[in-house]
């Protein structure tokens, strides 16, 4: 499993930015193959967002879908400052735990 982290500096409303993101983008990650979660943060003007893929071409699938959304829809109120995608080595929300043999 992989992760895409994208953080965001912010202007406008957090909890209106975040309903935006479960109407509008929230449909368009579940629409795409290898979906598993999708998470999103505020820590003061920063809002982070966090999703789950099978792949991590999926992941990386997701940034061009998020950046057309984001321009279409909140651009105004948000500024995207950094984009990361790796390996899921723990989740217990998701189910991913290290193997015997890595903790050994």
């Amino acid at each position: 499993m992989h992760g895409r982290i994208a953080r965001y500096r912010i202007s406008g409303d957090p909890q209106e930015l975040a309903r935006k993101a479960e109407e509008g983008m929230l449909p368009i990650f579940e629409a795409q193959p290898g979906f598993r979660a999708y998470i999103l943060s505020l820590s003061g003007d920063t809002l982070t967002s966090m999703s789950a893929w099978d792949t991590i071409e999926q992941a990386e699938a997701a940034t061009p879908a998020a950046a057309t959304w984001i321009a279409e829809n909140i651009a105004e109120d948000i500024e995207l400052i950094d984009v990361s995608v790796g390996e899921v080595l723990l989740s217990t929300a998701l189910g991913v735990m290290p193997s015997a043999a890595a903790r050994a």
